[in-house]
């Protein structure tokens, strides 16, 4: 009698409770392995780390908790693909990829499975034309952006003229690092500067052949699209060769601790375009070692805080995340679908005031998101290595980069996608 009482006690108790929600379910196509791991753990970190901050913190995002499903890639196109295909059908509500070469394997398919995409800073640049690709969104800056970004930086260095200076692209030979030849092709035709691209094969060890072009035909500026081991390689062979730091800037994936610490006090003055702020000096960190780290659920042992990567990984947890807000706000619904998450993530505003919420004033800039604009505001910024302090130093502020060129790239590549592939364009 006493068991009947209790067990109908905890039934009644459990239907009071309500039914228990099911998780949003957030994949990470992570690489902790192989010859990129390096750059892929400290992102997958703060993807993870900040997540689990709003389960521990808040309960979740509007009352459901996330669920972080990891699965590894080794930066491998392939695998990433299988990944995708073994994850789907858990209730995924978007995909960040971590690479663009698995990214554009998973532009149609996501499509076809009426799943986002988000590939921020990266992935296919004219997938910011949603009229196009309405499943996919690289918000808030894409390669066209970075090139333009490094255009304008030197433009700004040399009292806006850059006619008959030469510019070297060291690029990684493969789809993410061909991204921006098409747009510095057309800044170089705007500006008058020469572009010489010199190819990297990878994972990019071997570099000696570039170099000693580079120190043959003398470029006043190198700038480099580079991933892994092939970054601090090339920052060091730049030192071999007396290359000036100062005139060497990289794109936001050859931008980490992981790039110059190898090269030591020779990589000071080393710069790379961002689409976020550097640095641990933001209130969430302080949560994050509350919540996380100091409680043992970290994704890692708590030491990556405030590195680029980290930060990266951080900064697109927190794009995911209220985008699912913005979408349950929108369906009226906490348990949200991946259609829903879609119009959420069409529907994002990040403002000031918000970033200050979530304890990271100016961490990256305010934008809002449209169906005629998934990549957002488009705005860069310059970061700088100082050696002697052992960080990154913001030395812009996110500035508008040259949409008069990059807008008509967008559209023309994008139309062509769209006759190729018979996608009928428009919104709604």
């Amino acid at each position: 009698m006493k068991f009947t009482k209790l067990a109908a006690a905890t039934v009644a108790a459990t239907m009071c409770a309500g039914p228990v929600l099911a998780d949003l379910v957030f994949p990470s196509l992570s690489y902790r392995t192989g010859p990129y791991a390096a750059g892929g753990i400290p992102f997958a970190d703060g993807y993870a780390d900040y997540m689990t901050l709003l389960n521990e913190r808040d309960g979740g995002i509007g009352g459901v908790m996330t669920r972080i499903l990891e699965c590894e890639t080794g930066y491998n196109t392939e695998k990433g693909v299988e990944c995708y295909e073994s994850t789907k059908g858990e209730d995924a509500l978007v995909y960040q990829p971590l690479s663009t070469g698995i990214t554009y394997q998973l532009i149609p398919k996501a499509t076809a499975d009426g799943i986002p995409v988000l590939s921020a800073g990266y992935g296919r640049t004219s997938a910011a034309n949603g009229k196009v690709f309405r499943n996919i969104f690289n918000y808030p800056a894409n390669y066209w952006n970075a090139a333009s970004g490094v255009v304008n930086h030197l433009l700004e260095i040399n009292n806006g003229d850059l006619t008959g200076k030469n510019l070297a692209l060291v690029y990684h030979n493969s789809a993410y690092g061909k991204e921006p030849i098409r747009t510095l092709r057309e800044l170089s035709k705007k500006h008058g500067f020469a572009l010489t691209l010199l190819p990297v094969d990878p994972p990019g060890q071997e570099q000696k052949s570039q170099w000693l072009q580079i120190r043959r035909e003398k470029p006043d500026y190198v700038t480099m699209w580079g991933w892994g081991v092939m970054n601090p390689t090339a920052i060091q062979e730049a030192a071999n060769i007396r290359f000036p730091m100062a005139n060497f800037i990289g794109v936001w994936w050859s931008g980490s601790e992981n790039d110059v610490l190898p090269v030591g006090a020779a990589a000071n003055g080393y710069k790379a375009v961002t689409f976020h702020s550097v640095g641990s000096d933001f209130p969430i960190f302080d949560d994050i070692r509350k919540y996380v780290v100091n409680t043992g659920k970290a994704a890692g042992a708590g030491d990556q805080i405030g590195t680029v990567l980290y930060n990266r990984g951080l900064y697109a947890a927190m794009l995911a995340a209220e985008a699912a807000r913005t979408a349950q706000k929108i369906s009226g619904r906490a348990e949200i679908t991946p259609a829903d998450m879609r119009d959420g993530m069409e529907a994002l505003e990040i403002t000031a005031q918000r970033m200050e919420e979530l304890g990271m004033p100016n961490f990256g800039p305010a934008f809002s998101v449209s169906c005629e604009n998934h990549g957002g505001p488009g705005l860069v910024a310059v970061t700088q290595w100082d050696a002697a302090a052992g960080e990154w130093v913001k030395i812009s502020d996110f500035k508008p980069t040259d949409t008069g060129i990059i807008r008509p790239l967008i559209l023309e590549d994008s139309e062509a996608y769209a006759a190729e592939n018979n996608i009928a364009m428009g919104c709604g």
